[in-house]
């Protein structure tokens, strides 16, 4: 299948799904934008007709909506686009921006750069890096020290003990860090594709896509003057329009895509720490009961994970804490019984 060929299906099949979008959404102001974006998308499928044309292949007499993007359709009609937002984004729905970003003003002043342009996107997620550590060293610690538990239950030695914790330790911080790589891995391909395509459709055709991105403007409270004033200011700088329409068409963040090892390594490190904390009175030679002070070393370890969590819900840190520890010790109670059970049962 020929380049023009496909960017006129791409083209045709947005226009389509814009349509549904339209009917689906319940907000007016949201309706007309994605009308518009279907007319808009229908104009550039009509020079990728030509271009076809022109390369000696011709276009179907008919667009036919794929399987899959009459799936999507029928949920987008079902559950409103809103819900949709991440099957939505994988199809390269443009404007999605306009459900998660607050409204534009008209003294907002205009982005000049591209550090401009995303500001206000970064600021929101400054704290996410600190939030997956402290949740990583909380999973760490409620599995590891029920794993310890569950065993000890079962009246193992002490030195089972310590093999079933650092086996725990090695199989949940592996298990965290390839489920984190591959997930961040995946998010960044999907997005460095969709930016891909973005900055090739804004080579063919700048003046649509300023078009496109003055609608998005417009849905979000600017007069269409002043939308149409922005759009094109911006896209007379490529590498700010770029991260504009990466930002506001796609919903996405061009500085946010991350490092699949770096998040990898700082999961695996992370669960890692949390579950040494039950295995520390075994390594430091606790002679009476490291078991009871292993979990109650993961007790007050829990605590603190139950304060820092409440930097980012704004509850009680006290209670925050308490909270925590009551679910790590009904998790710990819980596997010591049903180990002491099987132990009772198979010994």
């Amino acid at each position: 299948m020929s380049a023009p060929l496909e960017s006129w299906i791409e083209e045709k099949q947005s226009a389509w799904l814009y349509r549904v979008m339209a009917k689906a959404e319940p907000e007016p102001r949201l309706g007309a934008l994605f009308s518009e974006l279907a007319r808009s998308a229908d104009a550039q499928a009509a020079i990728w007709e030509g271009r076809s044309r022109a390369a000696g292949v011709a276009p179907p007499a008919a667009f036919e909506p794929s399987a899959r993007l009459r799936l999507v359709a029928a949920l987008v009609r079902r559950l409103g686009p809103r819900r949709l937002r991440p099957v939505l984004s994988a199809m390269k729905v443009r404007g999605l921006s306009v459900y998660s970003a607050g409204p534009i003003l008209d003294e907002h002043p205009m982005p000049t750069a591209v550090e401009e342009v995303g500001g206000r996107h970064r600021a929101i997620g400054h704290g996410g890096s600190l939030r997956a550590a402290v949740f990583g060293v909380n999973d760490g610690l409620v599995s590891n020290t029920s794993l310890i538990l569950g065993v000890a239950g079962a009246a193992a030695e002490p030195r089972v003990l310590v093999l079933t914790g650092f086996a725990g330790l090695l199989a949940g911080a592996f298990s965290m860090a390839a489920g984190e790589y591959v997930s961040v891995r995946s998010q960044r391909e999907l997005f460095e594709f969709q930016i891909g395509l973005e900055a090739a459709e804004l080579a063919e055709y700048p003046d649509e896509e300023a078009e496109e991105l003055a609608l998005i403007y417009q849905a979000r409270g600017l007069s269409r003057e002043r939308a149409r004033d922005v759009a094109r200011a911006l896209i007379q700088n490529p590498a700010v329009a770029l991260d504009a329409l990466a930002r506001e068409e796609l919903g996405l963040d061009p500085d946010g895509l991350g490092s699949p090892w770096v998040a990898a390594v700082a999961s695996f490190l992370a669960f890692a720490a949390g579950a040494l904390v039950p295995l520390i009175p075994f390594l430091v030679a606790v002679d009476r009961a490291p078991v009871l002070f292993g979990a109650g070393a993961s007790l007050v370890a829990l605590f603190g994970v139950g304060c820092a969590l409440s930097l980012f819900t704004g509850r009680n840190a006290l209670w925050s804490g308490v909270r925590m520890v009551l679910i790590g010790a009904a998790a710990g109670l819980t596997t010591w019984l049903v180990g002491h059970l099987l132990g009772v049962q198979l010994g």
